[in-house]
């Protein structure tokens, strides 16, 4: 099932993410490593069964297995990250700022991809993840890569309407 089927299951009350999906897959602005890794590393980051089969769906073919193994590990990193980022930013303590992390990870170093890549993926979970301080680090090493606001801000309107489309689909069936 690609992601414009899965997007057909959706109720009447969320026509509005069918359009949306079907407009982000014609999305010109990304190439396919960008467009789908990022389609596949946001549905990850929702847990959601059936968004993350219509994403490897959707991706097969047009995803070399190392873009595809990068997509995952993003969202798996990012799971860890975003929760204790998001902690040391939030915490009153600031304190907890000035410690080492003490968490692996490895794959952020060396993610087998373009680092630009990776890091638009990274960003696109840590923005359904809502972790700030880790949105403000990806989008800052992206634009030191010379990526431009436009595929920035489309990789976050990948993530809010595969966020979307996951949360519609849990919720009603």
């Amino acid at each position: 099932m690609s992601l414009n089927d899965l997007a057909r299951t959706l109720p009447d009350f969320a026509k509005d993410q069918r359009l949306n999906i079907s407009s982000l897959l014609q999305e010109q602005g990304l190439t396919d490593q960008q467009k789908y890794g990022t389609f596949i590393a946001c549905a990850h980051a929702t847990g959601h069964g059936a968004t993350i089969a219509a994403a490897e769906a959707e991706a097969e073919g047009k995803l070399s297995e190392a873009a595809l193994t990068a997509a995952k590990a993003a969202a798996s990193i990012m799971a860890m990250n975003n929760i204790y980022y998001r902690f040391v930013h939030l915490a009153s303590n600031k304190e907890y700022g000035t410690l080492p992390a003490r968490l692996r990870m490895n794959v952020i170093g060396a993610p087998g991809i373009d680092k630009a890549d990776f890091e638009l993926y990274s960003l696109a979970v840590s923005a359904i993840n809502g972790c700030g301080m880790c949105i403000d680090s990806h989008e800052k090493v992206l634009r030191d890569h010379g990526v431009s606001t436009q595929t920035i801000q489309t990789s976050v309107r990948i993530a809010s309407v595969v966020h979307a489309v996951a949360k519609t689909l849990q919720a009603t069936t």
